[in-house]
């Protein structure tokens, strides 16, 4: 019978608007006499329209309804969907989404009858409701139709909602359980005298064992045999290998109803080369002497399910041990994470791209990172000890093991990639782990899942999305820092153990261990999630602290840092996911006091330590500094506000400065030491230098704003000098100035010389307020006519004064004279009026020379600390700063006007360009900036460790060994370094006295 025209346009539209892609052949088949009852019901098209591939439904109906038996059986099949909504939705779900399925039915046309029960037990089936349906199987084609007919159960109830994936994994894994048993039942059966000689265990690993299987996916199991009471083991094993074998080919075999799935025995002990069956004893035997590192990992999931499940639970019993000291092997998380990469490096090219398994962002990178967290840190707690991903990686976030929104995203992520697999399998029924290309596979995946606006595009939006998060947070968790330091501690160390907690720490090196003790008490004790934090983090930590000279000192700044940040989320989630942070903290804590105490005042730049938007622990520009400092400053009510706030930010960036030295210095796992130790020298001086250069030009500002407005009536500028001009300054150096101004058109010289004065007195004043931070002392002493001289003169008088007036060493101290806050056209204009005598046309005059070598003898003399050892100063001691600096500017002084390369305020640029010149042999030149690099870095090693400026090494034996952990000395070899350093001054005052002392003229 045909359609009406009209009717028929008027069904081809609603068939389109129901989600049909060939609504006529959809017509076709409506119009089939099968469906002639439900050809006018609206209900059906809705229905239709509600499943992931309405065309594929109605046919897979259509085929249904013809394959019936009798007139009877087509109109009780017809009349239970017109009455049955639930029947209905089941029906056409599956038809919809599984041809497998339909041709099951089509097969087998009954079967439809098992979606009819909508009982407590049929929501959710376990085991037992599995074994009752598949009771009457006797032999592998009535096993496998009573298979799918339990698949077919599953697969409505997962694809009506009424189960999520969680809840479809499990029923699949009882499936296959309920299976595994019926298939060694059906072989025992074929041969009960090797029944009567053993007992065999099945123990599902893998998928099963987690109870998350997917629909077609192998089934991974191992064997235990042993002997019956009486018989002969060899007999035994050999009897239980047999019926294994039979109860696999019984599963895997192709039969006229196709196959179940593989029975996979490969992760036995030597895979498929060793023994199919083992006794107990001998699985035991393998795992304690040969197994490697994967075969733990994949016992992690094991679970008696078949045969003898008291020999099953020995098994496990006996193996749980073993996999939950795994951790503790030599190299476990690189093993782990190496195994991770060569899977990832084995998909075909072609491949990797459409994988959902075993590609980057694909199910593996979560199942991989929750097993090894749970391996490293289920041997202490056993709450994490779960065989399913899911239910571990919940445990996890309950323990503080991975934070929060981590656990929650990965957990939406793995349920979306895990739907989007089973959608995919349960089609065809194929095991396949690729996302289809085309694009009626797609639609009809995308419409399984809900995506019904623009399934395809919708499809490969959310599937990017969740595969982007997991790549995100498997980097992150599966390669964290910590994970391989809390693997290497033994288990009682895991547990924090108070028994043997005090000799631990004496045996790591902490001089107080009762207070230690207390600390650890403190931060670790209670069942709070952050005290369940700390318990992660302490155990790595201590042994970090003990790598220092000081570990009390370490583990107490730690404390004084938790508790100021105790109530601040992102602090411990910070230390145990984010990358080296933890690692990083440990060190500078247990460094000295320096950073510490500057972290004490903004305990938040612990987040400089991580990875993410603190900006890590790269210096900040000269540019950005200053623009943050001025944004600080324009918000401020009055100048002292002003500086406390650019205050503010130089404490944070000296912290930054500091910890970068200290973590380059020191090394991490994921950082080794930094081997260059000038470049190390060069990023502190440039980025202290930088940080009071933008701290001046924002006080300099904050005063005209406060005084003038914007409108200042001279131009105004700071020369930096000495190791500030030469970007060299250290920790506690002060910062040697000079002040410049010009009078504006129009005004008044006078008038402009009291607004310089005011603006350079209002700047001192400033920057003198008492303050916990380090003191930013400013220094004019090198001004013409020194201390008695005026603080701030103009340009003109500057030209005057120089050209009348100055002395060799004005000459000599301009070298490091270098334009840093103020007018930048006032500064350059500058640095043209004194170019000419710093490098003279004609070079240096040999009185000249004269004079500059009784300065420094004089200053050798004179300016050495009483009491100080001469050969330890850094600075003014033989083969220290000052020789080394005396050397280069003298070359400077005599050649720069002929060599360009020796115009830097920069001591190792110079002593390169003069090399280069040829002016100083290489080895020479080597010597030089070996001993000045390594009193640089003694100065700020002294700095750092005690917080307070030195030029000598200490004496107190902490300090000095923490001196010497700076500067790459480990316990018990402070006096290597001594002689090191002595050794490096030696042969660096022997080239100064050459060069600079013209013993041999050059």
């Amino acid at each position: 019978m045909t359609a009406a025209p009209g009717r028929r346009s008027s069904t081809f539209t609603r068939l389109l608007r129901h989600g049909f892609t060939d609504a006529s052949a959809a017509e076709r088949l409506l119009d089939s006499p099968e469906l002639a009852p439900l050809r006018d019901d609206p209900v059906l098209l809705e229905a239709l329209g509600g499943t992931a591939d309405p065309d594929l439904a109605l046919l897979g109906l259509v085929r249904l309804l013809e394959a019936q038996r009798s007139p009877g059986a087509r109109r009780e099949l017809l009349d239970t969907l017109i009455a049955a909504k639930p029947l209905r939705d089941r029906l056409l779900g599956v038809l919809g989404a599984s041809t497998a399925l339909a041709d099951h039915l089509a097969r087998h046309p009954d079967d439809w009858q098992a979606l009819v029960m909508y009982e407590a037990y049929d929501l959710h089936p376990g085991v037992e409701e599995f074994e009752a349906g598949l009771a009457e199987a006797t032999d592998p084609v009535s096993l496998r139709v009573a298979y799918r007919r339990c698949l077919l159960s599953i697969a409505a109830r997962d694809v009506c909602g009424t189960t999520g994936l969680a809840e479809s994994a499990a029923e699949l894994a009882d499936l296959a359980t309920a299976t595994l048993r019926a298939a060694l039942k059906i072989a025992e059966g074929a041969a009960p005298e090797d029944a009567a000689l053993c007992r065999l265990a099945v123990i599902a690993m893998g998928k099963c064992g987690g109870h998350e299987l997917n629909y077609v996916s192998d089934v991974d199991v191992i064997f235990v045999g042993e002997a019956t009471e009486g018989a002969d083991e060899t007999q035994a094993v050999r009897a239980a290998t047999r019926l294994a074998s039979h109860m696999m080919r019984i599963c895997s075999e192709t039969t006229v109803e196709g196959s179940i799935w593989p029975v996979d025995a490969n992760l036995r002990p030597e895979g498929r080369n060793g023994p199919l069956v083992r006794t107990l004893s001998s699985h035991l035997a393998y795992y304690q002497r040969w197994a490697k590192t994967w075969e733990f990992q994949a016992l992690l999931k094991a679970r008696p399910v078949a045969g003898d499940l008291d020999l099953g639970a020995e098994y496990v019993a006996a193996v749980q041990p073993l996999v939950w000291k795994a951790a503790e092997r030599e190299n476990f998380v690189p093993d782990v994470q190496k195994m991770r990469r060569r899977v990832v490096e084995n998909i075909p090219v072609a491949e990797v791209d459409r994988q959902l398994k075993l590609g980057p962002g694909g199910l593996r990178d979560v199942e991989f990172a929750v097993q090894l967290l749970q391996l490293v840190h289920g041997r202490a707690d056993t709450s994490l000890r779960s065989g399913t991903t899911l239910d571990a990686l919940r445990a996890l976030a309950a323990g503080g093991y991975v934070g929060r929104a981590d656990a929650a995203q990965l957990d939406e992520a793995y349920r979306f990639l895990r739907s989007m697999e089973h959608r995919i399998q349960l089609f065809r029924l194929r095991r396949t782990h690729l996302v289809p290309e085309d694009e009626a596979e797609l639609r009809r995946i995308g419409r399984s899942l809900g995506l019904r606006a623009d399934p395809v595009a919708d499809l490969h939006r959310e599937w990017r999305r969740h595969a982007g998060v997991v790549r995100r947070l498997h980097e992150k968790l599966f390669y964290r820092p910590l994970l391989d330091a809390v693997a290497q501690l033994a288990t009682g160390e895991a547990r924090l153990s108070t028994e043997a907690a005090r000799e631990r720490m004496v045996a790591l090196g902490y001089a107080d261990p009762a207070s230690a003790l207390r600390h650890l008490e403190a931060l670790a004790s209670g069942v709070t999630r952050k005290a369940a934090i700390q318990r992660t983090l302490l155990p790595v930590l201590l042994g970090w602290f003990a790598d220092s000279a000081d570990p009390d000192a370490g583990l107490l700044n730690f404390r004084k840092v938790s508790d100021a940040l105790g109530k601040t989320p992102w602090y411990l989630r910070l230390l145990r996911d984010e990358g080296a942070a933890a690692q990083n903290l440990a060190r500078v804590l247990s460094a000295g006091r320096l950073a510490p105490d500057l972290l004490m005042r903004a305990p938040e730049a612990v987040a400089l330590l991580g990875d993410g938007d603190g900006g890590g622990l790269e210096p900040r520009s000269r540019a950005h500094l200053e623009q943050e400092i001025y944004a600080a400053v324009k918000r401020a009510d009055g100048g002292a506000q002003a500086v406390t706030a650019a205050r503010g930010v130089r404490r944070r960036e000296l912290f930054r400065t500091a910890a970068a030295d200290i973590v380059g210095s020191y090394g991490t796992e994921e950082q080794p030491a930094e081997a260059d130790q000038g470049a190390l020298v060069d990023r502190v001086g440039g980025a202290v230098s930088d940080l009071t250069a933008a701290t001046l030009a924002g006080t300099l500002r904050a005063v005209v704003r406060d005084g003038w407005g914007e409108d200042l009536p001279t131009r105004f500028a700071v020369i930096g000098m000495g190791r500030f001009g030469g970007h060299e300054l250290g920790y506690g150096s002060d910062a040697d100035v000079l002040f410049v101004h010009e009078p504006r058109d129009g005004v008044d010289e006078r008038e402009a010389s009291q607004a310089a004065n005011k603006v350079v007195s209002e700047m001192r004043r400033l920057l003198q307020i008492p303050s916990a931070d380090p003191p930013l002392l400013i220094d004019a002493d090198l001004r013409p006519e020194g201390k008695t001289g005026p603080l701030v003169r103009t340009l003109t008088s500057y030209a005057a004064y120089y050209r009348r007036w100055a002395l060799t060493w004005e000459s000599h101290a301009l070298l490091r004279a270098e334009p840093v806050a103020g007018d930048e056209g006032l500064g350059r204009r500058f640095i043209e009026l004194i170019d000419p005598l710093r490098y003279p046309a004609d070079g240096l005059a040999d009185e000249a020379v004269r004079e500059i070598r009784r300065l420094k003898a004089r200053m050798e003399s004179e300016r050495l600390p009483r009491g100080a050892d001469p050969k330890l100063h850094a600075k003014l001691g033989p083969g220290g700063l000052s020789d080394v600096e005396w050397t280069v500017q003298l070359m400077q002084l005599r050649h720069g006007s002929a060599e360009p390369g020796l115009r830097t305020t920069r001591t190792r640029e110079a002593l390169a360009a003069a090399r280069a010149a040829g002016l100083i042999t290489d080895e020479d030149a080597a010597t030089l900036d070996e001993a000045w690099v390594l009193a640089t870095r003694v100065r700020n090693a002294v700095m750092l460790v005690r917080g307070r400026a030195g030029d000598t090494f200490p004496t107190e034996p902490r300090e000095l060994a923490a001196v010497g952990r700076y500067l790459g000395y480990g316990p018990g070899h402070a006096g290597d370094m001594l002689d090191a350093y002595r050794r490096t001054a030696r042969r660096a005052r022997g080239v100064m006295e050459e060069l600079f002392y013209g013993i041999a003229e050059r």
